[in-house]
């Protein structure tokens, strides 16, 4: 019986050891039967492990430098700040007889006066804190709990995330934008500046700069502005009124909305109350204090400045603009600090203009004397026009970039700004094809070039001003530079020197800053340029015609000195480069000399009675842009005729930048000595020999 027990129960446990040998290939099966399961665990895995090395190596590089910055050296320097506060700058210029006379104050648009620390009533101080920043003496800049209640709840009703130390940062650089490099750009400045300088020092800082509405810039000017008092004087009902201003200071200030500045004044003793910095009762009191507001000058309105500045002429405005660019290329600056270095630096700045040539330019352009009957556009407006002229050492002696009198600062250059940049039609010719072919020996002035167009694509081009594709005989390269042919330099570039020859010259040689996408025969050839140009930097290239081939960087001013005396900035040395050799440059003399000369020439009927004149003229695609180029042993210049956008100027095959330029250098050679170009060359190389001696 216990035999056949055994036999009954062994298939029992064999049946066991099956079901799980069974079961375990099962399993195996199953698993093999989700491959991509596997596969998708295995992708998940090893991104998980990859973002988390990314995050550990960018974190600790950003670690890392957030250290070095903070600990660093002074990110902002409020000393230079304050000491630069409400010093005015002036602008002198040298008069005919070399006499050193002040051309013109340069000061602030914004009306702001530095208050010291301990001329602030505590209650004024406390205004700002409890409403801005009541964590302020806690924190070492960045008050991290705000920062994250404002990143996890968007709609958190508390005050913002900056404190008054960022809001200062934001303040002294003017960088608002809303992006996180900027945010985190302004927490390392902001804890940076913690380390380097006390809370006293950051709140007057803070209360020197913030905007309070009438062009008033920090609580001093607000005080008198508002309340006709000191901010000594200030009492508790005028301390909150000026804290609350800062929220919306053009919409928020007693001159626009007293309703909206008493309920920011509530709001502003409340926190006050909460804070424990005066009572309740001091609270209500104030608020029913009735505020006496100082009466609106004609010169304080509420979206205007308080100090309205003077007009600057086109020339006093484009040296602020090259000593901002020059101190900011020197000293490493950005764009705010070197421009409070001019209004509020107490600068000496010695310009280069010379007065009388800027005055003719601006009487002509401002009246439009001189200048040829002109049709209106679509739009009843009259074509713009701009002119640089300059000698031949890169000094500019005078500047316009517009027509009509100048009514504003800051104004649209047609002269020098980059925005202003045009194509440069024929006028091009001279920098981007036959200087480079005449320098490299690939021609000359006398060479003969047949006159037709070569085959581009299955079709002839390009078309010469009056239509045709060329006569098909051959002709002299002064010819055809003199004529402003286009087949001529199409052919050049196209079958003897190449694009890349011409685009190398227009950048390196004469400093047109040209883009790679005008290396091509449209650009180079006729002047239909993808960049442009601009008339400031038409006139520098031209130069080199006249001065031996040597490029001179244009400048407006010869040095800036600190309120000090000591010289911040000089170009009296200005070195030049020889951008292309001394008997290109004659020879190209000659040419452009011809376009003036010559019956045929599209520069004919504008010599400078008594004076050497050359010159090239220019014309775009459709009519839109004309220019002329050239100049004097005297002066170079450039001129610009058109409108601000492309639009047919309606004046056939006459030139008004040819008129312009005849009224206005007539005008300026009145009373000149004759002279000529082997002088003005035999002058430079004087000169430079006694530097390198």
């Amino acid at each position: 019986m216990e035999n056949s027990k055994e036999k009954r129960t062994a298939p029992k446990k064999q049946s066991a050891v099956n079901t799980a040998s069974n079961k375990r290939k099962r399993a195996k099966k199953n698993k093999k039967k989700h491959p991509v399961l596997y596969t998708a665990f295995l992708f998940c895995f090893c991104i998980f492990v990859a973002g988390m090395l990314t995050f550990m190596i960018v974190g600790g590089s950003v670690a890392s430098y957030m250290d070095n910055f903070v600990n660093g050296d002074i990110a902002v320097n409020l000393d230079n700040y304050k000491d630069s506060q409400n010093q005015t700058s002036i602008m002198y210029a040298y008069d005919e007889n070399d006499k050193l006379i002040e051309q013109t104050r340069l000061h602030g648009e914004e009306n702001r006066i530095w208050a010291d620390y301990e001329d602030m009533p505590e209650n004024l101080l406390w205004s700002f804190i409890c409403l801005e920043d009541f964590r302020f003496y806690k924190h070492s800049g960045v008050d991290w709990i705000r920062t994250i209640a404002v990143l996890i709840v968007p709609e958190y009703d508390g005050q913002g995330a900056s404190t008054i130390t960022q809001q200062l940062i934001k303040n002294l650089t003017d960088e608002n934008s809303a992006t996180y490099f900027r945010k985190f750009h302004e927490i390392t400045r902001a804890l940076n500046l913690e380390r380097n300088y006390s809370k006293p020092e950051i709140l007057e800082a803070y209360l020197n700069t913030v905007a309070l509405g009438a062009g008033c810039y920090g609580v001093k000017t607000a005080a008198e502005t508002y309340f006709g008092k000191e901010v000594s004087e200030l009492n508790l009902a005028e301390c909150a009124m000026l804290a609350g201003i800062t929220k919306a200071p053009y919409t928020t200030n007693p001159y626009v909305d007293m309703e909206k500045c008493k309920a920011r004044q509530k709001r502003c003793l409340e926190a006050m109350v909460e804070e424990g910095r005066i009572t309740q009762e001091q609270a209500d009191k104030a608020y029913a204090k009735k505020v006496k507001i100082k009466s609106k000058s004609s010169s304080a309105e509420s979206n205007e400045t308080t100090d309205k500045s003077e007009i600057l002429s086109w020339y006093e405005e484009y040296v602020v603009e090259q000593v901002i660019a020059d101190l900011q290329k020197e000293y490493e600056y950005d764009y705010n600090e070197a421009q409070r270095m001019i209004y509020y630096g107490g600068l000496k700045i010695y310009s280069a203009v010379d007065l009388r040539i800027q005055n003719i330019l601006e009487k002509s352009y401002e009246t439009r004397s001189g200048f040829p009957r002109s049709h209106y556009d679509s739009r009843g407006e009259l074509p713009e026009s701009s002119m640089v002229v300059m000698d031949y050492e890169g000094r500019i002696v005078g500047i316009v970039g517009g027509t009509g009198k100048k009514t504003a600062n800051r104004a649209y250059n047609r002269a020098t700004d980059s925005r202003a940049k045009r194509q440069p039609g024929s006028s091009i010719k001279p920098l981007s094809v036959y200087a480079p072919a005449v320098d490299k020996g690939i021609i000359s002035s006398k060479s003969v070039i047949l006159e037709e167009a070569i085959m581009l694509k299955g079709e002839k081009w390009p078309r010469n001003f009056n239509g045709d594709h060329g006569s098909g005989e051959y002709v002299t390269v002064e010819e055809a530079l003199a004529r402003s042919l286009n087949t001529v330099p199409v052919r050049i570039l196209h079958e003897m020197m190449g694009v890349e020859l011409g685009l190398k010259y227009c950048n390196e040689a004469f400093h047109l800053n040209l883009s790679e996408g005008d290396k091509d025969l449209s650009p180079l050839g006729v002047g239909g340029t993808q960049t442009g140009v601009t008339t400031l930097e038409m006139a520098a290239a031209f130069a080199t015609f006249g001065n031996g081939g040597r490029y001179y960087e244009p400048y407006s001013y010869y040095k800036v000195t600190d309120r000090n005396g000591n010289v911040l900035l000089d170009n009296t040395n200005n070195k030049p480069e020889q951008a292309i050799a001394k008997n290109t440059s004659s020879e190209l003399l000659s040419m452009l000399t011809t376009a003036v000369n010559a019956s045929y020439g599209t520069a004919y009927g504008s010599k400078i009675s008594g004076f050497q004149t050359f010159a090239k003229t220019g014309t775009t695609s459709d009519n839109c842009d004309k220019w002329y180029c050239g100049g004097t042993p005297h002066y170079v210049t450039a001129v610009w005729y058109g409108f601000d956008y492309r639009a047919d100027l309606r004046t056939g095959s006459s030139n008004p930048s040819k008129t312009i330029f005849r009224h206005i250098f007539s005008q300026i050679h009145s009373g000149l000595s004759a002279k000529s170009f082997t002088q003005v060359r035999d002058s430079i190389d004087a000169k430079l020999t006694d530097v390198e001696q």
